[in-house]
């Protein structure tokens, strides 16, 4: 490889930049170990879903996720990923990381490329993949009095995957390799579709046969009355609807069965294994594990979480992942960028409390017009499956001949 003045002088500084930081508290675990790299919060979210992806194929796998901070709302403690706030672009602080979690690959996401650190981690072996390389953040000032530094940087990558054609023009320009280079298009979260007992499915779609049904999903407490006023209002105009109406926490079951109750609803419970009949208003699913079932048989769905602030709203990629239309409150926050592109594409309609939802799902109850909707969701949805389906397996063939070259 071609020595860079530019780079040999930025190491040089790198190294002298602070002490070294203490080591992380979270220990390595074990078995392979992926770090990843988000540049911004809606790449940290679609890399947790990449690793929900990547553990299927290798239930040992983890990820350590690094980023500007703060940790990802998404994050689960129980999962593979492990959340780290970026460390400095120094050599101590990159020594302290790299000896710390070993990893075996490193997957860096849109660009902000960090010299240091990676060169650090190539000359450990550890082999360096860019993806989803983003012509806005790619341009750096600080590549304007170093020309040769980004060059060899981008050298140090086995495979870089550009989100359009003009961040791979950009790309040349800044010395990547041709052989390494390719245009795969931008790298979103990929809906997956979620388990479900089939018979189950098929004993519950002839019983709902003909019925309007409509899913309430992740709903808070504090939006039951919502949900119900809502419900009470469509059950004027289609006398027999039915809502299946599903707890974000199950724990609180019993007081959404003590409320549906109290107000006169005919409901049954599905965790007592009871079926609606024909005069049933209400499924309560307080069982946990259904999600694939109910989304399987509601054409329209809303999704909870997201009428009042504090919840942050739940992920629309489910709903689009199976079929059903999409309806959501407000407060979205942790899933805002996946909201935005849905709403962009008409696959996701915004309510604001009982009178809009009964408005969003009166509207939607129509086959046609829900399956209209469900098809924008979906499109929106799969957009980015064959760029993780291509990151998947670059991932798992370098993982596989790593571990046949030991």
């Amino acid at each position: 490889m071609t020595r860079s003045l530019s780079l040999a002088a930025y190491m040089a500084f790198a190294r002298r930049a602070g002490p070294a930081p203490p080591p992380p508290e979270t220990p390595r675990p074990d078995g392979p170990l992926i770090w990843a790299h988000a540049i911004d919060p809606e790449r940290a979210d679609t890399l947790i879903d990449l690793s929900k992806r990547l553990v299927q194929h290798r239930a040992s796998l983890h990820m350590i996720l690094t980023g500007p901070g703060p940790a990802p709302q998404r994050l689960d403690p129980r999962g593979a990923v492990i959340w780290q706030e970026a460390p400095d672009d120094t050599g101590p602080a990159a020594d302290v990381f790299l000896d710390h979690w070993r990893p075996d690959i490193c997957l860096w996401t849109g660009g902000d490329l960090k010299p240091a650190l990676l060169i650090h981690a190539a000359e450990r072996d550890i082999p360096l993949y860019l993806v989803d390389a983003d012509e806005a953040r790619l341009d750096r000032t600080t590549w304007r009095w170093a020309p040769d530094l980004p060059r060899a940087v981008l050298g140090r990558f086995a495979e870089i995957h550009a989100r359009s054609d003009s961040a791979a023009r950009l790309l040349r320009r800044l010395g990547a390799p041709n052989a390494s280079l390719r245009t795969t298009g931008p790298f979103l979260a990929e809906a997956l579709t979620l388990p479900h007992d089939m018979s189950d499915r098929e004993e519950m779609a002839r019983i709902l046969r003909g019925r309007p049904v409509w899913l309430a999903a992740m709903v808070q407490a504090a939006e039951l009355y919502t949900v119900l006023d809502a419900h009470e209002n469509l059950g004027r105009v289609a006398h027999r609807s039915l809502l299946i109406l599903v707890p974000d926490d199950m724990a609180e079951a019993d007081t959404f069965a003590r409320h549906l109750s109290a107000a006169g609803w005919r409901h049954v419970r599905w965790s007592q294994g009871e079926m609606p009949g024909e005069a049933t208003q209400v499924v309560l699913a307080d069982a946990p594990g259904e999600m694939g079932l109910w989304y399987r048989l509601a054409p329209v769905a809303f999704m909870g979480s997201s009428l009042m602030p504090g919840y942050s709203g739940r992920d629309p990629n489910e709903p689009a992942a199976h079929g059903s239309a999409i309806i959501h409150g407000p407060h979205v926050a942790r899933y805002r960028d996946r909201y935005a592109r849905y709403a962009r594409a008409d696959a996701a309609r915004r309510v604001e409390d009982a009178e809009t939802l009964f408005e969003a799902v009166q509207a939607l109850m129509p086959p046609d017009r829900s399956a209209l909707m469900a098809q924008a969701a979906w499109n929106v949805a799969s957009k980015g499956a064959a760029v993780t389906d291509r990151i998947v397996d670059m991932l798992l063939d370098r993982l596989d001949r790593q571990a046949a070259a030991r």
